[in-house]
C-alpha cells in the first residue's frame, strides 16, 4: 500500500522546531510519549475492493487554495493560504493579536499500480478534503467458481 512522505508545514516555525526536538528526545531516551506527535493536518487513507480513499484535514483552506497532483503513481496534496497583511484604506484599527497569516501544507503518497489515474474525484467539505481513487477493473478481486 501507499507510504506517506514527510509532512511539510511552514506557518509556525517554533512549533515545528519544538515538535522535531520532542521527537528527537523521545528517540534518544526511548520515551514513546515524545515520539507520538500528531501531524499538523491529519490524513487518513483507507481502501475497499473498488476504491482507495484519502481524507485530509484542511481547516480554513478554500477550494482554490488546494492543489492535487497525480503523476507517476505519486499523489501530492498541496495547500497554501495567505491572510491579507495590509489594512484596508481608511481602516484605523491595529492588530492586538495576529496568528493567522501564512499556512502551507504538502503531503505525498506513493500509490499502488492498481489505481486508475483517469478517474480521480476530489471534494472539499467542512475543512476535510476527500479524494476517491478508483481501482482498475482488472485489479479488482473476482470470484472464480469451481467446475
Amino acid at each position: 500500500m501507499a507510504l506517506p512522505t514527510r509532512v511539510q508545514r511552514f506557518d509556525d516555525t517554533h512549533a515545528f522546531a519544538q515538535s522535531e526536538f520532542d521527537t528527537l528526545l523521545g528517540r534518544l531516551f526511548g520515551n514513546r510519549e515524545f515520539d507520538d506527535v500528531r501531524a499538523p493536518y491529519g490524513v487518513d487513507v483507507r481502501e475497499d475492493a473498488d476504491h482507495i480513499y484519502v481524507e485530509a484535514e484542511l481547516p480554513g483552506f478554500k477550494k482554490d487554495e488546494v492543489d492535487i497532483n497525480l503523476e507517476n503513481q505519486t499523489l501530492t496534496i498541496s495547500a497554501e493560504h495567505r491572510e491579507p497583511n495590509e489594512p484596508k484604506p481608511g481602516d484605523k484599527t491595529e492588530w492586538l493579536l495576529r496568528e493567522r497569516h501564512y499556512t502551507r501544507f504538502q503531503r505525498s503518497f506513493t500509490l499502488p499500480p492498481t489505481v486508475d489515474a483517469q478517474t480521480v474525484q476530489a471534494k472539499l467539505n467542512d475543512g476535510v478534503l476527500t479524494i476517491t481513487l478508483n481501482k482498475r477493473e482488472e485489479s479488482k478481486p473476482r470470484r472464480i467458481t469451481v467446475a
